[in-house]
């Protein structure tokens, strides 16, 4: 244990009275030791002497021969790191936080659950594991091999804090935060001493994959914990538990710790066929598109602004990765290096390049890489620069099984408690700032303070600082675009937005992108806020490239000239509906090239800004990409329909409706709640009170209010009354192709909740073919009654409904699961990979 924390528990004891030392010898050792009977009566709570003087008295009895010994080695209570001050918090049998903090020893005495860490050495290229030897005073399970390195988390401190910490601790070993891959929680429940030692501990597991050895000398050993250290190799220590030898820490390996085993094999014990099988069949279910677009139409300058747009697009991608995971980009190099030595590595690759990330977004981000696939760094001075050893580890960057909400917007180890109450302490503009959508949240350090408590130390980063590298190059590129371009309005945005990536202050670039008229069409920077799981807070870079197509854009001003009637028919109370919806200006694109957050399953269309100034002072824009939805028809839509819509309703599924749907689908993100005031009086918004929950929410309310808003423009004459038939049978084939993309995903889950609605209240029928169809007598007022319940539940900020309903109707139902299975045997696409023909065009 650190000195830091030996000398705030020591402050608070008073040595009274001091019996002095005597020593008992054999053959084999010698001992320091007290007289048991008078070790309680000389510990008494009074004013601190100086600190100087309790460091002085540990080290001057401790023999000389004996370097390292502990002071009181036979006194109960000192053992453990002065255990007695060491205080843990308190976790119910669910372990979830009571709120009660208590002294380690009296956790253990009254059977308390709390949390600790397990912490594994692993060497890759040996594959063994490093294990301790528990030292003998020890007050659990002494003398014994156990795990690399294990410890409490201390009350108010991290799981990831704690597991560096008790590695440098115990082992001497200093490892970066992105060596630390967190595998599984494990509950462990036993009895030991003579019912003196209950231990109920829920155990966070991290593996550290070390590429090669480090020399036993090199380690240095915390002598009140750990005797030794030895490596084995991880088969023989699995075998060795199981049989329950003796010399070993007990381990449930058929149990809750069987993961740790089950990972090293899955890893390392790879079937390459199976493996290869596997991947391609993930692979096949996007279909590459070659994108083609025209841009004989530019001028010579917005053709210069176009090459320098499309480069400056391009290093937004390496923030993108970063925002996924912190190693990412690392990541991305690695698997590219090792993409020509093998088919598996080429196919590891390409499903990296569709995913950005190891995480499979079709299948519930599951990872589909492990830590094995990822880049090698090097540790300077990991151990003591007194070891001989050259001190450089090698280590595999890790990355977790299962993907962190919050991605690398905050600290993987922070949870949503630790946020708040470090928000709650802010001033209103820091807090204004700490749920920007420009900034992300990053650890100040290590901090305690004065008794050695936690203290939190998150701190805000704008989005200008930390990726600053890339930010200012990108910037240059796009003052010099806007130098280049010849239209005006494109001019501004370009430099508006070359400016805003250096001040972190997008509001007159939005605008400038909302204003823009320009043959040229340009949207670039942080706008979505989809992969932050943890609150919908962070903003992604992405970029959208294209030519705008001035027909189609020309037919679709109706909706956006009836935006103000729609929301006053809204079926809402009136009470929640606005009386000033904005103009909101729409453009249909041919997209000639993106960038950024476009992973996985491509967007149809996009409703900006996000900012809830700009929505309620000007409204939003629409952007819409003709030619990828084009493509996903083609070669999606229709072949869905042939088998899952029943036949005699197939025919209705054309490609205006589905187009129109969209239009609708991002024209009503402009309307219905937005800045609202909850039940109880506060001014907030939706997004604000809806956190986690309000994408998957707002997806689910564009478009069936959207739907809705088709009808209500039908009646309205303004739309033919053909579409009665059309528009509800392709939003019902719709349905599969989005949730298709996986309930993780926003608007997956967002189609799931419509589609299993409907399909209760009888607007769909299911047919015993597998099949499925639209009940025109009933599917207008089911369309009617969820926006209702969707828009009633955004006015209110009401995320304890948005939970419910998402948890009630948000499911892969028998029949949808059926349905896929349908899908997956003619071998439908679940959607396109765009490859762009003019980045060869102009040699990008």
């Amino acid at each position: 244990m650190a000195w830091r924390r030996w000398s705030s528990r020591l402050r608070t004891l008073h040595l009274s009275f001091i019996p002095l030392p005597s020593y008992s010898s054999s053959s084999s050792s010698s001992t320091l030791s007290l007289p048991q009977s008078s070790a309680s009566s000389w510990l008494l709570l009074a004013p601190p002497p100086p600190p100087l003087l309790l460091f002085l008295l540990r080290v001057l009895w401790c023999p000389l021969t004996h370097p390292g010994q502990l002071l009181f080695p036979a006194m109960e209570g000192f053992q453990e790191e002065f255990s007695l001050g060491e205080c843990l918090d308190v976790l119910t049998a669910a372990g979830l936080r009571t709120g009660d903090v208590k002294k380690r020893h009296l956790v253990h005495a009254d059977g308390d659950y709390h949390r600790a860490v397990h912490v594994w050495l692993f060497v890759e290229s040996t594959q063994e594991l490093v294990l301790q030897k528990r030292a003998d005073c020890k007050d659990s399970w002494p003398g014994l091999w156990d795990i690399s390195s294990a410890g409490h988390i201390s009350a108010g401190d991290t799981s990831l804090l704690t597991a560096r910490r008790e590695l440098q601790e115990e082992l001497g070993i200093t490892l970066p935060a992105d060596a630390f891959e967190f595998l599984f929680d494990y509950l462990q429940e036993c009895v030991i001493n003579g019912g003196k030692y209950i231990n109920n501990e829920y155990n966070d597991v991290y593996l550290v994959t070390l590429v090669d050895h480090i020399p036993v000398e090199a380690f240095t050993l915390q002598e009140t914990e750990v005797s030794a250290v030895k490596y084995m190799k991880w088969q023989d220590y699995e075998d060795a538990v199981r049989k329950e030898d003796s010399s070993y820490v007990p381990c449930d390996v058929d149990g809750g710790y069987s993961a740790l085993f089950s990972a090293l094999r899955r890893r390392y014990e790879v079937d390459t066929s199976a493996k290869l099988e596997e991947l391609q069949m993930h692979i096949n279910r996007y279909v590459p598109v070659e994108i083609h677009g025209e841009t004989t139409g530019l001028s010579k300058g917005d053709l210069l602004a176009l090459s320098d747009t499309i480069r400056a697009a391009k290093l937004l991608d390496r923030i993108f990765l970063e925002q996924e995971w912190a190693t990412n980009p690392a990541l991305k190099d690695s698997l590219q290096a090792a993409s020509g030595k093998s088919e598996l590595d080429r196919l590891k690759f390409a499903y990296y390049l569709i995913n950005k990330s190891p995480w499979s977004i079709l299948d519930e981000n599951d990872a589909f890489l492990t830590t094995a696939d990822s880049a090698i760094q090097i540790a300077e001075g990991a151990v003591d620069e007194s070891v001989t050893w050259g001190g450089k580890v090698r280590y595999r960057a890790a990355f977790p099984v299962e993907k962190a909400p919050g991605a690398n917007f905050y600290p993987v180890d922070m949870d949503k408690e630790e946020f708040q109450a470090w928000k709650d302490g802010l001033d209103k503009g820091q807090q204004a700032d700490a749920t920007s959508f420009f900034t992300t949240i990053r650890r100040s350090g290590d901090i305690h303070d004065a008794d050695g408590a936690k203290v939190h130390d998150l701190k805000i980063v704008p989005y200008s600082k930390e990726y600053a590298t890339i930010l200012k190059e990108a910037s240059y590129l796009l003052h010099k675009a806007g130098d280049s371009a010849e239209n005006p309005s494109l001019k501004r945005l370009l430099k508006a937005k070359a400016d805003a990536f250096l001040s972190n202050d997008y509001y007159e670039s939005d605008i400038a992108w909302m204003e823009l008229d320009s043959p040229l069409d340009v949207t670039i920077g942080p706008y979505e806020t989809y992969e932050d799981g943890l609150f919908g807070y962070k903003a992604t870079f992405e970029a959208f490239i294209g030519i705008r197509d001035d027909e189609a854009t020309q037919r679709l001003k109706l909706f956006s000239h009836n935006l103000q009637e729609m929301e006053d028919n809204l079926p809402m109370d009136d009470e929640y509906k606005s009386k000033t919806v904005t103009f909101s200006p729409i453009r249909v694109i041919q997209l000639l090239y993106n960038s950024g957050d476009v992973k996985g399953p491509q967007t149809v269309a996009f409703n900006l800004p996000n900012d809830d100034r700009i929505v309620k002072e000007r409204g939003t824009a629409m952007v819409m990409l003709k030619n990828i939805s084009q493509a996903k028809f083609d070669y999606i839509l229709l072949p869905i329909a042939n088998v899952c819509v029943e036949a005699s309703q197939r025919g209705a599924v054309d490609f205006d409706s589905f187009f129109t749907h969209t239009i609708c689908h991002e024209c009503c993100h402009g309307i219905g709640p937005h800045n609202i005031v909850t039940p109880d009086g506060r001014a907030s918004t939706v997004r604000l009170e809806l956190q986690e929950v309000y994408s998957a929410i707002e997806e689910a309310k564009a478009d069936i209010v959207g739907l809705w808003a088709l009808h209500f423009l039908v009646d309205k004459g303004l739309l033919p009354r053909s579409l009665e038939n059309t528009m509800y049978v392709s939003f019902l084939a719709g349905c599969f192709r989005s949730i298709r993309f996986g309930l993780e995903e926003a608007h997956g889950k967002g189609q799931a909740l419509q589609f299993n609605f409907i399909l209760e209240k009888g607007g769909f029928s299911y047919h015993p073919d597998g099949t499925f169809s639209v009940d025109y007598t009933k599917v207008r007022q089911c369309v009617e009654d969820l926006s209702r319940l969707i828009l009633t539940i955004e006015a209110k900020g009401d995320k304890a409904g948005a939970e419910a309903l998402l948890a009630k109707y948000a499911a892969l139902t028998p029949q949808l699961q059926q349905s896929f299975d349908a899908l997956q045997d003619v071998q439908v696409p679940v959607d396109i990979f765009p490859t762009f023909k003019l980045l060869d065009d102009i040699k990008l």
